[in-house]
Formats: C-alpha cells, sequence, structure tokens
C-alpha cells in the first residue's frame, strides 16, 4: 500500500535538517483524534527545539506519516523513512501497528522510540533498538485491576473484539483478579449485539462491564444499550484503554458517556515544565491536550537530547537509551530493562484512573492513581 506524502511543510530537501521520522494515525479506521494530539505534541516540541538551535545548529524536522491503524501499512512507511535517512523513529498510538513497525525498525537498525502503544510484546525478541515512553498494558491494567477490586467489583464482564491487544488486556485482567477473587467473564463482540450483551450481564450476574472494543464502533453503542436498560441501572461501565480520554467520546455520549473509567498517564499535578507545555498545546489543540499530547512532546525531547549528545548516529543513538535522564512534561524520564518486556522501557511514567465528572462531563474526576 502506498504511504501518502507528507503534510505541507513536514520535509525539507537541503539536506541540512536531522530528520525524525514519526508515525501517527490521521486517517480512519485508525483513531484520529488520538492522532491528532500525538501529533500536536510531536509537532510542538520541534518548534521548541528550533527555537532554541535546533541539533547542535542543524534544525530538527518531522517526516509524518500517516499509519491509519494498519500494521502492513506501518511497515513500509518504516522502510521508506529509513531509506529517506531519519536519524530514529518515533510515535504510533496503536500497539498493534507499533509492533509491526518496532520489528521493521528492529530489522533496519533503525531507532524507535514509542510514543503511546502499550502491548507489553512490543517485540518478539529483546531488542536495543526500540524505547518506550507509555508504560506497558500488564502494568496500567493491574492498576485498573486495584482499582476494580476496591470498589467491590468481583464479576466483571470484558466486552472484547478479537486483536492481539484486547486479547492480552483481558489476559492480564484474568491472571490478576482470579487470585484475588475476582471473576472475569468474557463476551465476544464478533458475535454479540449491543442488545445481546445487555442480556448476558444480566444472566451472568456482573457488576462491572469493560469495553475492550473500538471507538466508536461498537464502544458507542454498547454504552447508549446498557445504560438505556433498567435491568443494569447499577452496573459499573469501565474502559481501561482510555476511550473516554478525547473530546469525541463526549459529543457523541453526552451525559452517556460519564462515569465511565479509563486509564490515562498524566500526574496529580503537571509540574512547571508540563503545566507550561499544557497551555501550549491547548492553543495548538483548541482544546484541552490528552496524555497522549504529552507522550508525543516528551518523545522529541528525549530524542532531541540524545541526539545533541550523539549527532544522527543510528547505533549510538540505540546504545544511549539506558543513559537518558530528560525532565518529561510528566517527570523524569529514564530507560531501564523490565522483567518481561523486550524494550527498553521508562519505568514508569505517572498511572491514573480517571472518569468524566456526570455534573460537569468536561471535567476529569481522579478515582484512584498508582
Amino acid at each position: 500500500m502506498n504511504t501518502p506524502p507528507s503534510p505541507p511543510g513536514a520535509e525539507r530537501t537541503d539536506g541540512s535538517a536531522v530528520r525524525i521520522g514519526a508515525l501517527v494515525p490521521l486517517t480512519r479506521p485508525g483513531w484520529v483524534e488520538a492522532g491528532r494530539h500525538l501529533l500536536a505534541g510531536l509537532e510542538l516540541a520541534v518548534r521548541e527545539v528550533n527555537d532554541a538551535g535546533g541539533i547542535l545548529g542543524r534544525p530538527l524536522e518531522l517526516v509524518v506519516r500517516d499509519t491509519a491503524a494498519d500494521p502492513h501499512r506501518a511497515a513500509a512507511a518504516v522502510d521508506e523513512l529509513a531509506r529517506l535517512g531519519v536519524a530514529a523513529l518515533a510515535g504510533e498510538y496503536h500497539s498493534v501497528v507499533a509492533r509491526a513497525a518496532a520489528a521493521r525498525a528492529d530489522a533496519l537498525g533503525l531507532p524507535f522510540l514509542c510514543s503511546s502503544a502499550v502491548l507489553d510484546a512490543l517485540t518478539e525478541q529483546p531488542t536495543q533498538w526500540v524505547a518506550r515512553l507509555a508504560p506497558a498494558q500488564s502494568h496500567g491494567w493491574r492498576i485498573y485491576a486495584d482499582f476494580l477490586l476496591g470498589s467491590g467489583h468481583r464479576r466483571i464482564a470484558v466486552a472484547a473484539q478479537p486483536s492481539v491487544y484486547w486479547a492480552s488486556g483481558a489476559r492480564i485482567l484474568r491472571d490478576y483478579l482470579a487470585p484475588r477473587g475476582g471473576t472475569v467473564i468474557e463476551l465476544d463482540m464478533s458475535e454479540l449485539t449491543p442488545a445481546a450483551v445487555c442480556d448476558e450481564l444480566v444472566d451472568n450476574r456482573a457488576t462491572a462491564l469493560l469495553l475492550l472494543v473500538g471507538h466508536p464502533e461498537p464502544a458507542v453503542p454498547i454504552v447508549k444499550s446498557v445504560r438505556r436498560d433498567q435491568r443494569l441501572a447499577e452496573i459499573l461501565i469501565g474502559a481501561p484503554a482510555g476511550q473516554p480520554e478525547f473530546a469525541e467520546w463526549a459529543t457523541l455520549l453526552g451525559e452517556d458517556g460519564a462515569a465511565i473509567p479509563f486509564l490515562r498517564y498524566l500526574p496529580e499535578r503537571l509540574g512547571p515544565l508540563g503545566a507550561r507545555v499544557g497551555t501550549a498545546l491547548r492553543e495548538r489543540l483548541g482544546e484541552a491536550p490528552s496524555f497522549v499530547a504529552f507522550e508525543g512532546y516528551d518523545t522529541v525531547a528525549v530524542l532531541a537530547d540524545v541526539l545533541r549528545s550523539n549527532g544522527a548516529d543510528r547505533a549510538r543513538t540505540a546504545e544511549s537509551w539506558p543513559r537518558v535522564a530528560v525532565e518529561g512534561t510528566r517527570g523524569q524520564i529514564r530507560f531501564s530493562r523490565t522483567p518481561g518486556i523486550s524494550v527498553w522501557q521508562w519505568a514508569w511514567t505517572p498511572v491514573q484512573v480517571v472518569d468524566r465528572d456526570p455534573a460537569e462531563p468536561d471535567r476529569f474526576r481522579i478515582l484512584h492513581a498508582g
């Protein structure tokens, strides 16, 4: 599949720039809103790096490629970006897509700093070429499971679509909850309608339903169906993957989209850097920035620091992951080897369980922190 050209201004041909390839979902079926926030963070950080003198006097440039949530398209983009001579790769939101990109980056010897994807097994084998800012799925989702147990939920249904990412999430929840008295009931959304989900929840006496499905389809119809079913007035709907984070969720669901806890990767209070960047991101986006926008900014902040120390040499960049010590928007960023994780991992960014306040759906409430 041909990869579309970069947006105007994303590339220059004079050879003077240090280039970073950016993988971002910008069209459907990718989660476009997440991609827009990720790109805003990447672009803001690049602008600030260049305002401060660039990389040893050379401008830093993004070469943007739209992955559209397609692993094959992402792998082809990595091949193309490697040929174009980028110093490193950044970005990607979707875990399955990031996994394909990481495999190609590893094979080509191209450093890849993954911004947002959380799948534990980002590569099949340990690699020196890939590092990650987002917390691993097993870390965040166990914190979410602690929140469920602390809220008194023991019979938990998961409405899941077929996917490596959703299957991994269901397994993490099941393995963590079972020894603690919890039961996970899996509902296959390739076979059930939203109305049938309601019947299954009643039949299984579930007290919580977790949405391990895509947004807006079928997440939005499931929420609407459950909210309208009088038998399920007391059930908790949860979305550990973060679907309610973005404004589109509130637009599509209104009050029905409130009180649905999800994971986000922000501290309770941002420090001075985070607050300043948050203000600039809000101006750029025209709305409150999500944690994904901060992930984008931090990605470029780390890569710029590494490139200033090592130039654009790919091997030296990959060798420098364990020496990174960068003040990010959400804390000090350092990478280490974490058991069970094949890439260099920031362990750990702050993790919160939050929801939209039913009294004011544009306001988020922090319910639990890990």
